[in-house]
């Protein structure tokens, strides 16, 4: 016996009432209407089992699409249901054989009123809509005679918006009081949980929720997917219909849509088609979520974007655009549509979108993607949004497709989306193009798909699939009939990847290889492949020897030959020697650079001026320089500056105190590992006893390795197949991670390079140093030792002698000084203060002075210490003038003079917590408690240092909000927002509201209440 229906206790009321009065002589007429699947027919059995229940005679009858062909087919059913073809045997009277269609409805009348007279009777039709028009005419007629007869009329017809004009309703031309008008709606959400959880048992909302949104409160799909989900063993609703077993579900969604009619199904399939393209828009924030982590139920579609989404429609399905937004908000209503976070309407669950496009071939998908390309580039959308319908598409052969990619591919790619750029990029190749077209676009791809291979961020994350693909790419680029500008482009673009692919000799001879002849009409081209074969050849100690002796050579020579751009390497060249001073440098770098420059050979001059004048300490210079370079070129086609320039930035950000570290970097706020100086180290750098599968790898340094040392021994290192090679920034981000006080996240940064594969190249250098910084800091001296004197070898073999660039020297001296070896750190020292006075700038002095002070100690010691804090308060950047006051802070509690040193170990502390410096901050704190100061407030960065109320204003104004609507959503004044971002921003370690969602990292995802059920509405 079926059990009792949900939410339908008030329509079987009416009809119970209706039946009553009919048994008691009056009857009348009770129409159902509701969508599709909504429980229409599940009423009327109900209403029918009730009927009999109550001595009533019953006649049904339930109409079909063949009935419409036939004359009074569904009476006919009707008054003769024991017949298979619904036609009265032999000998019964027939009353449908005269075609007079007054006559026969006369008859029926009769008919109707002779089966009523003995007791009262039910003449139930369903799907109304379905019958035939004479049928339909009649059973309009006899419900203006059955209220004097104990007859009662229920009919239940469809009522959806469809694409489709509609046909006139059963009731349209009858009076309101010959008629009762119930309309069925789609389960509630609570009622729909219910039904799902009586299924699957006691389980977690999630589980249930899915149901919920894949039936969108639809009886038919309920219990469809509730019989697939039973039959096919699955626990969660599946995103593929083929998952399902047998396949119920997907019977009913097409069901739904040839009962919707064909116009209605092409636009429910178009819009399934387009869903997936649909990406975030970029300033229209998101709807608030509800607890279980979709969008607040009954959320409406925006309005905009429901005209908007109509006109695309239109173009894909050539349907009226009124009747599109119409159907759009109606389905939408019966919730099979959902508005996501942005207001757009899209299929309430993946499995009912998937089922909607069955029959649908990849062809007519990519046709709908095409077509939809074509009514948003008519209408001026976005280039973005175009390409992403392009990307599904086949070839256009349109001629704006050609732009619309490589216009998307470009933005994309300036937004630091690589994938998505290559994407489209590769999408491009398949449209018609000439050699032009085609040699830039493969000159782009190849670069940014070598980009995309080096710039990984996991171990294990190879670089062969960008060896396999771009330098081909390039390769072809290179040899395709172009320009010679373009094919000196692509060389250097080619030539580049290869150098930091590690084939240095490959990239040089690449380069050496064009044919110059063909390049002498243009002075500037030749120029640029010189100036970018001298930079690829700094990974190669021979080769880079060689090639700045040939440029020397040529300079002395043919100077017109070199040009602007190789004079300016040979101004770094010397500069890097520790051969001429700062001033010097800059001043012979500005003067090339009053000259007029070519396109081509313009990056290599600012790029190598800009770096220079970050050794200068100029920064301001090094930043215009900086953003003229880079707004001057592509940034997404390989060249030799631009590595240069994105170090420059990175530098410039160190100096300032403002780099931002990557996301998976930030994950760990943990105080035990961002507070070593009060917590100890971890457990995993204490003891090393750490498991891990790579801990069989002997690194070729391990005996220098201490027993706290994060990069030693005891912590994991990479295999010898997945070692990544370091960069740049992997140098800049363990000396960043230092100066936040998180050693044990350096440690475990650190290891996943395994250097001992890394042939010698300033890259090395670079993590050398870093790695030794990392290792002093956790208490290693010796084994910062033997990474300051690997970094120091590679230097001095490379004739790289000044300190500005890395110094190496004084680092080395401050571990022989916590070694005791104070004669070694005298003559490291001395020896790095001699080469700073060459540069002569006060960064590269002051550290000098500092360390040698240390060394020194006693009264001369404090002299140098106060000479060089005074040299470094004239100095940009504040991080070496910290160090310099903790030092003589130092060396005046070692003379006695306490007071003197608690004042500049304040001011120590102070500093260093406005910078965010928490490894000299708590330096200067331990230097104050031994000097007798009172424990000052811990000082305390980082995400975990907010207070509640920091937290939440600067999650509000991370999402984009104003300090005017902070204020007013938290009910407090505007002052005081001000006042709790600015400690926020100081103890974040950040200066601008930009840079907040970068520190605070992805949101963490809202847990659903694994007991929640939404008390009312559909979810």
């Amino acid at each position: 016996m079926p059990g009792p229906l949900s939410e339908r206790t008030d329509v079987l009321e009416l009809i119970a009432a209706e039946a009553a009065r009919a048994r008691a002589g009056t009857g009348g007429l009770v129409l159902l209407r509701g969508a599709t699947g909504t429980g229409r027919t599940a009423v009327l059995e109900a209403a029918v089992r009730d009927a009999e229940a109550h001595g009533m005679r019953v006649l049904l009858a339930r109409c079909a699409p063949c009935d419409q062909a036939q004359y009074f087919a569904s009476l006919t059913r009707l008054l003769h249901p024991a017949q298979p073809t619904g036609r009265p045997a032999a000998g019964e009277h027939e009353p449908f054989q005269d075609r007079d269609e007054r006559v026969v409805s006369g008859h029926l009348l009769l008919r109707v009123a002779e089966l009523s007279e003995d007791r009262p009777l039910l003449v139930a039709v369903d799907d109304a809509h379905l019958a035939d028009p004479a049928s339909r005419r009649w059973l309009v007629e006899a419900a203006r005679h059955v209220d004097r007869m104990p007859v009662l009329l229920l009919v239940t017809e469809r009522s959806q918006y469809d694409i489709a004009p509609p046909t006139p309703g059963l009731a349209h031309t009858l009076p309101p009081d010959l008629v009762r008008t119930h309309t069925l709606a789609p389960l509630s959400g609570r009622s729909t949980a219910l039904l799902a959880r009586g299924r699957v048992g006691d389980a977690a909302w999630p589980r249930v929720e899915s149901r919920v949104r894949a039936s969108a409160g639809h009886p038919l799909l309920l219990h469809a997917l509730l019989e697939d989900l039973g039959g096919s063993g699955a626990e969660a609703v599946p995103e593929s219909s083929a998952m399902l077993y047998p396949g119920a579900y997907q019977a009913a969604v097409s069901w739904w849509l040839e009962s919707a009619g064909p116009r209605t199904t092409a636009v429910a399939r178009a819009l399934a088609v387009l869903e997936d393209t649909w990406a975030d828009i970029p300033g229209r924030p998101a709807a608030p979520a509800s607890p279980h982590g979709s969008v607040r139920p009954g959320a409406p579609a925006h309005p905009a974007t429901v005209r908007h989404l109509a006109e695309i429609l239109t173009g894909m399905t050539g349907a009226d655009p009124a009747r599109i937004a119409g159907w759009l908000t109606a389905t939408t209503g019966l919730g099979l549509l959902r508005p996501d976070a942005w207001g757009r309407p899209r299929w309430a669950h993946r499995l009912l979108r998937d089922a909607v496009l069955e029959g649908w071939s990849e062809d007519r998908r990519r046709a709908a993607h095409l077509a939809a390309a074509d009514a948003m580039w008519q209408r001026g959308d976005s280039t973005a949004a175009v390409a992403r319908q392009l990307l599904r598409a086949g070839a256009a052969s349109r001629p704006w497709a050609v732009n619309v990619l490589r216009d998307a591919a470009r933005e994309a790619a300036r937004e630091g989306r690589a994938e998505t750029a290559v994407a489209h990029l590769r999408r491009l190749l398949r449209e018609p193009l000439s050699d032009p077209q085609r040699q830039r676009v493969l000159t782009e791809l190849g670069s940014l798909e070598c980009t995309a291979a080096l710039s990984r961020s996991e171990p294990g994350d190879g670089s062969d699939s960008g060896v396999s693909t771009g330098i081909p790419r390039l390769t072809e680029a290179l040899w395709l009939p172009v320009e010679p500008a373009d094919r000196v482009r692509a060389a250097i673009a080619l030539g580049t990847a290869l150098a930091r692919f590690g084939h240095t000799r490959s990239a040089v001879e690449t380069l050496r290889g064009l044919d110059e002849s063909g390049l002498s009409d243009r002075p500037a081209l030749p120029q640029a492949v010189r100036a970018a074969t001298v930079l690829l050849s700094e990974q190669d100690q021979v080769l880079r020897r060689q090639a700045y002796a040939r440029l020397s050579e040529q300079a002395h020579s043919t100077p017109d030959l070199v040009g602007a751009a190789g004079r300016a390497l040979l101004v770094r060249h010397a500069a890097v020697a520790g051969l001429i001073s700062a001033r010097e440098a800059m001043e012979r770098l500005r003067a090339l650079l009053l000259a007029p420059a070519e396109p081509e050979t313009e990056p290599f001059l600012l790029g190598t001026a800009a770096e220079v004048a970050v050794w200068a300490d100029d920064f301001d210079s090094a930043e215009q320089l900086a953003d003229h370079a880079l707004a001057g070129r592509d940034p997404h086609v390989l060249h030799p500056t631009g590595e240069i320039l994105r170090d420059v930035r990175a530098d410039l950000a160190m100096a300032h105190g403002t780099h931002v570290l990557p996301r998976h970097l930030l994950a760990d706020r943990s105080p035990a590992r961002t507070d070593p100086a009060r917590h100890g180290p971890p457990a995993c750098e204490a003891s090393g006893a750490e498991e891990h599968p790579w801990t069989e790898h002997a690194r070729a340094d391990a005996e220098y390795a201490g027993p706290h040392d994060p990069a030693g021994p005891g912590a994991p290192s990479a295999p010898a197949d997945r070692a990544r090679t370091p960069r740049g920034e992997d140098a800049r981000a363990v000396l960043a991670l230092v100066a936040a006080g998180r050693v044990a996240a350096a440690g475990r940064f650190v290891t996943a390079f395994d250097l001992s594969r890394v042939p010698d190249s300033p890259e090395r250098d670079r993590f050398l140093y870093a790695r030794g910084v990392l290792r002093a800091a956790a208490g290693n001296p010796v084994g910062a030792a033997h990474d300051f004197l690997e970094c120091g070898r590679g230097r001095s073999a490379r004739e790289e002698l000044n300190p500005a660039v890395l110094p190496w020297r004084t680092a080395l001296a401050e571990c022989a000084v916590a070694r005791g070896d104070r004669r070694e750190a005298l003559l490291l020292a001395e020896d790095e203060l001699r080469l700073a006075r060459v540069w002569d700038t006060p960064r590269t002095v002051g550290r000098a002075l500092r360390v040698l002070a240390t060394a020194t100690g006693g009264r001369h010691g404090l002299d140098l210490a106060e000479e060089a804090v005074r040299l470094l308060r004239t100095a940009p950047g504040g991080e070496e003038l910290i160090a310099a006051l903790l030092a003589r802070g130092r060396l005046l509690l070692a003379a006695g003079e306490r007071t003197q040193a608690r004042e500049t170990l304040r001011e120590a502390a102070d500093r260093a917590a406005r910078r965010g410096a928490v490894r000299l901050a708590q330096a200067a704190e331990e230097a104050l408690r031994e000097g007798g100061a009172r424990r000052p407030a811990t000082v305390r960065t980082g995400f975990e240092a907010l207070t509640d109320s920091e937290r939440r204003i600067v999650e509000l104004a991370a999402e984009g909000h104003t300090n005017t609507e902070i204020a007013g959503l938290l009910h407090v004044a505007r002052r005081t927002v001000e006042t709790h971002l600015t400690s926020a921003y100081r103890k974040l370690g950040i200066r601008r509201r930009g840079q907040l969602q970068t520190v605070l990292g992805a949101a963490a995802p809202r847990r659903p209440d694994r007991n929640y059920c939404p008390e009312d509405g559909r979810t």
